[in-house]
């Protein structure tokens, strides 16, 4: 059972898988969700593992929970996952299941991400560091499923329906960070990097104009930006973009060196300061919304 917690100001409602916080009152079509900044480890997991939990934290998007905090606050909900990545990936599909690391699992047609270890139960880490020893049980996995994928893509797929249902349209900016070898290995020589990179599968996602309009808000605040190179979105942008029908999903992924120790996992001196930047992000990705919404009331 769902237990808010009232505030003044926002609504907390807590369950093992996810922390949605919502404003007192919903003011915008836009949606913030983090989906790879959970940092709950279980203890079983860190049992089972043969890496630290420093190691473990190296897929982390550490702390994008918190560069977009300010959401709830310029009335757009924040969805957050609570489990890590390593343990489980929200942004792949329930049937991205790797041979290599669970029981009984018949090897899949060609699929890049279960080939490099990344499929819905990690069998990797950042550097391709083997998370496990040996493999997992059928059933292991699937309760794993059962217990932190299911319910958090119900959450947000209940979330963004009635976010349409009120609003007429529904806009979830997926919220990631980028390890910056990540941004360097995709380089050309001279290239300025991005330091934001957004993905709406080249237009399958989101409507283009959206798009033009985020990537214009983050280059008024100072940011290089690109456009999904290397990163197009996944699971999360395909299952809920569907711009005819008004529901676009734009992928932000932030270059986590501007803002982390990525060795350490710790946020740099720089961290408040880089906050309060991106709140004034937030604002005006969540005025997005409210945009919309006035010229159709015109």
């Amino acid at each position: 059972m769902l237990k808010p917690m009232e505030s003044p100001r926002e609504q907390v409602i807590e369950t093992p898988a996810f922390r949605l916080i919502r404003p007192a009152e919903v003011t915008t079509s836009v949606v913030f969700s983090s989906p790879h900044s959970g940092r709950d480890y279980p203890q079983e997991f860190l049992a089972a593992s043969v890496l630290s939990p420093l190691q473990l934290r190296s897929s982390e998007d550490a702390y994008v929970d918190r560069l977009f905090a300010r959401a709830p606050l310029m009335g757009a909900p924040l969805f957050l996952a609570r489990a890590p990545r390593a343990f489980i990936d929200l942004n792949r599909g329930a049937d991205e299941l790797d041979p290599a690391v669970i029981e009984g699992v018949a090897r899949p047609a060609h699929n890049p991400r279960i080939s490099s270890g990344l499929g819905v139960i990690p069998r990797v880490v950042a550097g391709g560091r083997a998370i496990y020893s040996g493999k997992m049980p059928l059933p292991q996995a699937r309760e794993r499923l059962l217990q932190h994928w299911h319910p958090w893509h119900e959450g947000l797929r209940a979330l963004l329906a009635e976010t349409q249902r009120n609003f007429g349209e529904a806009i979830l900016l997926d919220c990631h960070s980028m390890p910056h070898e990540a941004i360097e290995s995709h380089a050309r020589p001279g290239q300025n990097l991005p330091e934001v990179v957004l993905g709406d599968r080249f237009g399958a996602a989101a409507d283009r104009e959206l798009v033009d309009r985020i990537e214009a808000i983050f280059q008024a605040e100072g940011f290089r930006t690109a456009r999904n190179s290397p990163f197009a979105g996944a699971y999360i942008a395909q299952t809920y973009g569907h711009p005819v029908s008004r529901k676009h999903v734009v992928q932000i992924e932030i270059d986590r060196s501007l803002y982390l120790d990525e060795r350490r996992v710790e946020p740099l001196p720089v961290f408040s300061a880089f906050c309060l930047r991106m709140a004034r992000v937030t604002e005006k990705l969540a005025g997005l919304g409210r945009a919309k919404l006035s010229l159709a009331a015109e």
